[in-house]
């Protein structure tokens, strides 16, 4: 018989997973989310120009425990794109308004990149609603201008040329292990990257990248030190957006969080490192 590779496609991550795929209308946005499992609601959040696939290694090893959420957030993936800056104000006010849809008052919230700024300003400013976070590689808490501008034109260049060779390197820049990025993640990203008008709602996304608009929602003692909800910084060794610097600082503002390092991973340890991923999420949520 011949060795299956650990990894086969998405659709072979899902298989066997009892899911639905379906689309909520979250105050006249259409939001495209996956649902699977049981157990108390677990809210997944992508990263910027990403959409739920960015889990679809997860989903499984999650659902036994959870209600899974894996939604793509307003702006991004297949869900509407409406004609406004996505500050972070208006991606979390989309998230409660999806959890109000889906009739979830309290949930587990876990944020990878873009997401965990979203989840961790939802945690500041509306705790009622959040049990416990997790701030998966939540990248440039300290506000680097380099490191914004390489993530404003390296998505950018994607958009406005989604061809393989420019789509595959902004994925490839999600990955310690380049080798990991499939053909059918560069095409899915492709597709998204060429709905019409996207141009427009990536421009709409990467606002934040803007220090004049970022100051406004810039990570800051402020407001993190408002997050009661205990927190799980999920760090590693090679995230390309911020150093464990920057998870020291975080452990600094917050007043109830601990750190896990995911070694030789990069921005997406949740498809370089699966197992630890969801061994570190199950003890921490389950506490």
């Amino acid at each position: 018989m011949t060795d299956l590779p650990e990894h086969i496609s998405i659709w072979g991550e899902l298989a066997d997973v009892p899911h639905e795929l379906r689309h909520v209308d979250v105050a006249g946005v259409r939001t495209r989310v996956l649902l699977a499992g049981a157990g108390p609601d677990l809210i997944l959040l992508h990263g910027t120009g990403g959409h739920l696939e960015a889990y679809a290694r997860d989903i499984r090893g999650l659902a036994d425990g959870f209600r899974v959420v894996a939604y793509d957030m307003v702006g991004h993936g297949w869900s509407d794109t409406p004609d406004r800056p996505y500050t972070i104000d208006v991606l979390s006010d989309h998230l409660l308004g999806l959890m109000d849809a889906l009739g979830i008052q309290r949930a587990h919230l876990s944020g990878e990149s873009l997401g965990g700024w979203v989840v961790a300003w939802t945690a500041a400013h509306h705790p009622d609603r959040v049990d416990r976070l997790v701030l998966n590689t939540p990248g440039n808490i300290a506000n680097k201008p380099e490191v914004m501008a390489r993530m404003r034109d390296s998505t950018m260049a994607a958009v406005r040329d989604p061809s393989d060779a420019t789509v595959r390197r902004r994925v490839e820049f999600l990955f310690h292990h380049k080798e990991m990025v499939t053909d059918e993640l560069v095409l899915l990203r492709r597709a998204v990257y060429s709905r019409p008008g996207f141009v427009q709602a990536i421009t709409n996304t990467l606002v934040l990248q803007d220090p004049v608009v970022r100051k406004d929602f810039a990570w800051e003692p402020g407001w993190v030190g408002k997050i009661a909800a205990p927190t799980l910084l999920l760090w590693t060794e090679h995230d390309p957006t911020g150093g464990l610097d920057e998870a020291a600082m975080l452990l600094d503002w917050l007043p109830d969080a601990r750190l896990h390092v995911i070694a030789d991973a990069g921005h997406w340890p949740q498809w370089e490192k699966v197992e630890e991923y969801l061994r570190v999420h199950r003890e921490f949520l389950h506490e």
